[in-house]
């Protein structure tokens, strides 16, 4: 579709400090009428979650939707377990990556496309402590080289 309108919700930032990400996959979201109106109005927060993967059915687990503040007592709970949509074959696939070693399913972003929910789950791997420094310490450096590279600019303009 050449005219698809993409609104992003939520973004999980701490994702990318904690993992090396290693592919995407995009999938649907199961929600209740009070949850996709908490989405539209952005009260979502994916850092802790997860998705796994339970009876041949992919779930996201530990996602926060806020309670819509105009619900009744029919509210959703915030932190349940969320059903994601993906193809069969996509799910035994991704189920044959995570059983190797270290690997997870992390909710990078969560996004309406064409108003429908939509969740980008990254498989990655989990980043030890030594790897954070490094990461952490290559930026540093990136920072200061470009610094030094406008500051030379400037003084040649």
């Amino acid at each position: 579709m050449a005219n698809e309108t993409i609104k992003v919700v939520a973004t999980n930032r701490k994702a990318y400090h904690d993992y090396f990400i290693e592919d995407r996959f995009e999938a649907g979201l199961v929600l209740t009428g009070t949850e996709i109106k908490s989405v539209r109005a952005g009260q979502v927060n994916l850092r802790d979650s997860f998705a796994t993967i339970k009876d041949g059915e992919l779930w996201l687990i530990n996602a926060h939707i806020a309670v819509y503040e105009r619900g009744t007592l029919f509210n959703h709970d915030p932190r349940r377990p969320r059903k994601l949509l993906m193809h069969r074959r996509e799910i035994n696939r991704l189920a044959g990556k995570i059983q190797e070693k270290g690997f997870t399913l992390i909710p990078l972003r969560m996004y309406l496309k064409n108003n429908r929910a939509k969740v980008e789950l990254a498989l990655a791997r989990g980043q030890r402590h030594y790897d954070k420094r490094a990461t952490l310490r290559e930026k540093e450096t990136r920072r200061e080289v470009e610094r030094e590279m406008a500051r030379h600019q400037r003084g040649r303009w």
